[in-house]
C-alpha cells in the first residue's frame, strides 16, 4: 500500500543534490527544529490567490512573468538591490500587459532562491580540488577548505534574509512605489537612454496616450488607489527539502499543508525524478508548484509527472517551464505541448530561455548570448500558437543591477566586457537594460500574435 503523505515522507526516497556531508548531523536536526518554530514567511491565503491567478494563465487570460537572481547571496543583500530588481520586473510587466492585452502575474525569484544544484560535486583551481559552491545557504563561495564546508547555521541566516526581503517587497508593492505613473516614467527613461529607443518608442507613445486618456476621464492613482499597488509573489527551487519540510505547516482554515517558505515552489531539471524525493515532497503541499522540463523529457514521462503532481487537474496548480536551448526547442517542445493538449491537462506552459543557452566564453566566463535567449522565447510563442496552447509566460534569471554577464543586447556587450561587472554567484543574469529590452521584443511578438488571432477570428 502507498504510505500516506507527510512533510517528511520524502526522506525514504532518493534525494539528489541535497548535501549529505554536514560535519554534524545533530546540528542539522537542531537548525531544522528551530526553523519549525519560526513564523511563516508567506501565508496560505496568498498562495491560494497566486493559484487562482495562474488558473487565469492556464486559461489563456493572463501571462506569467517570473524573474530574479540566479542565486541570492548574503554579500549582495541590500535594499537597493531588491528595489532595483522589483522595479525592473514592474517595468517589464507594464510593457507586456499593454502589448499583450492581458494582465501579467508577477512572481520574483526572491526571498529564498539561495541553493543551486551543481553539475559536479567538486571544482579544481590551480591543482586544488574542493567541494563545489552550492549556494549561500549551504556553503561559502570563497575557494578555501573552510568556506566550502556545509554549515547548517546558514539556513537560519537565509531565513532571516528572506524575511527581510519579503517585508521590503510588501512595502514596495502596497506603499505607492508601484504607482502606475511611476512605472511609466521609468519605462520612458529607459527608452530615452537605450541605443534601440527609437524602435520601442511607438509602444511607449501609445501607452502615454492611453494613460493621458485615463487621466482625462478621471482614472488616476488618486481616484483609484489600486493603481498605486500591485500583487507580487515569491518563488524558489524547492531543493533543500529539510528546510522546506520545516517551513511546511497546516493551514488552519483549510486543514491543508502549505510550504510557507514561498508562494510557488518549483522542481529543477536535475531533481524531477517522478519516484524521487523532490516530487514526493511537492505532491503533498497545496502551493502552486512548477517543474523545469528539459530536452531529455519524453511525453509519457511528462504525463507521469503531471499525474503525480496534479492528479485532480486543478487549474493553476502546475506550471511547466520549458528549458531546451534555442537550438533544441523546435525539435523537443511540440511533442510535449501536444501531449498535454491531447490529454486535456490544464497546466501553465512557460519558457525558461536561460539555462539551455549557457556557454563558456573564450576568456573563461560562463555567459549567455542575448540573441539565443530571445530566439528561444520567440520559438516558444510560435510553437505554442501552432500547437493550440497558450504561451503562458517567461522565467528569467535577471537583476536590476548594471552587471555584465550576458553577451549582446542593445549595447552589444562583448566577451571583453564580461569582466567589467561580473558579479553573479552562480549563473549569468540579464542586466536591467537587457531584461527591459527583452520585454519590449517579446511584447512585439505577443502583439503580433494577438493581432493575427483577431484577424483570423474575423
Amino acid at each position: 500500500m502507498t504510505q500516506p503523505w507527510t512533510p517528511a515522507s520524502w526522506r525514504s526516497l532518493p534525494a539528489k543534490h541535497i548535501p549529505t556531508d554536514y560535519p554534524d548531523a545533530s546540528e542539522v536536526a537542531r537548525v531544522e527544529a528551530e526553523l519549525r518554530r519560526m513564523p511563516p514567511l508567506v501565508f496560505a491565503g496568498e498562495a491560494r490567490r497566486l493559484k487562482s491567478l495562474l488558473a487565469d494563465v492556464s486559461a489563456g487570460k493572463a501571462f506569467l512573468l517570473q524573474g530574479g537572481d540566479c542565486a541570492e547571496s548574503f554579500k549582495e543583500f541590500s535594499a537597493d538591490n531588491i528595489r532595483d530588481t522589483f522595479r525592473v520586473l514592474l517595468q517589464m510587466a507594464l510593457i507586456l500587459t499593454f502589448a499583450g492585452g492581458k494582465p501579467v502575474v508577477k512572481v520574483g525569484r526572491l526571498a529564498g532562491q539561495f541553493a543551486k544544484p551543481r553539475s559536479a560535486p567538486t571544482e579544481t583551481i590551480d591543482g586544488v580540488t574542493l567541494p563545489s559552491y552550492r549556494g549561500d545557504n549551504i556553503n561559502g563561495m570563497e575557494f578555501t577548505p573552510e568556506a566550502r564546508v556545509p554549515d547548517p547555521e546558514r539556513l537560519l541566516k537565509a531565513y532571516g534574509q528572506s524575511s527581510s526581503t519579503l517585508n521590503l517587497l510588501r512595502a514596495f508593492a502596497g506603499g505607492g512605489y508601484a504607482d502606475l505613473q511611476n512605472m511609466h516614467r521609468w519605462v520612458l527613461g529607459f527608452v530615452d537612454g537605450s541605443p534601440q529607443g527609437a524602435r520601442y518608442r511607438e509602444l511607449t507613445d501609445k501607452l502615454s496616450q492611453a494613460l493621458d486618456f485615463m487621466a482625462a476621464v478621471g482614472v488616476t492613482p488618486e481616484t483609484f488607489p489600486s493603481m498605486r499597488q500591485v500583487e507580487f509573489f515569491t518563488s524558489h527551487e524547492a531543493l533543500l527539502l529539510g528546510f522546506e519540510e520545516a517551513m511546511t505547516r497546516v493551514d488552519s482554515t483549510s486543514g491543508d499543508w502549505y510550504d510557507t517558505s514561498a508562494h510557488l515552489l518549483w522542481i529543477g531539471e536535475r531533481t524531477r525524478d517522478v519516484a524521487g524525493a523532490h516530487v514526493e515532497f511537492a505532491k503533498g503541499i497545496r502551493n502552486p508548484v512548477g517543474v523545469k522540463v528539459g530536452p531529455t523529457v519524453e511525453p509519457d514521462e511528462l504525463i507521469r509527472l503531471i499525474d503525480a503532481l496534479d492528479p485532480a487537474g486543478e487549474p493553476g496548480r502546475l506550471t511547466l517551464y520549458g528549458r531546451f536551448g534555442s537550438d533544441k526547442i523546435g525539435a523537443r517542445l511540440p511533442a510535449l505541448m501536444d501531449a498535454t493538449r491531447r490529454d486535456g491537462r490544464q497546466v501553465v506552459w512557460a519558457t525558461d530561455p536561460m539555462h539551455g543557452n549557457t556557454l563558456v566564453a573564450n576568456n573563461g566566463y560562463k555567459t549567455r548570448p542575448f540573441d539565443r535567449i530571445l530566439a528561444e522565447v520567440r520559438s516558444f510563442i510560435e510553437i505554442a500558437e501552432s500547437e493550440g496552447v497558450h504561451p503562458g509566460g517567461v522565467h528569467l534569471e535577471m537583476t536590476g543591477q548594471n552587471v555584465t554577464e550576458c553577451l549582446g543586447g542593445a549595447r552589444a556587450l562583448s566577451e571583453g566586457d564580461l569582466g567589467d561587472r561580473y558579479h553573479t554567484h552562480c549563473d549569468p543574469r540579464l542586466n536591467g537594460e537587457q531584461a527591459l529590452e527583452l520585454a519590449f521584443l517579446v511584447a512585439e511578438k505577443l502583439k503580433a500574435e494577438r493581432l493575427a488571432g483577431l484577424q483570423a477570428a474575423e
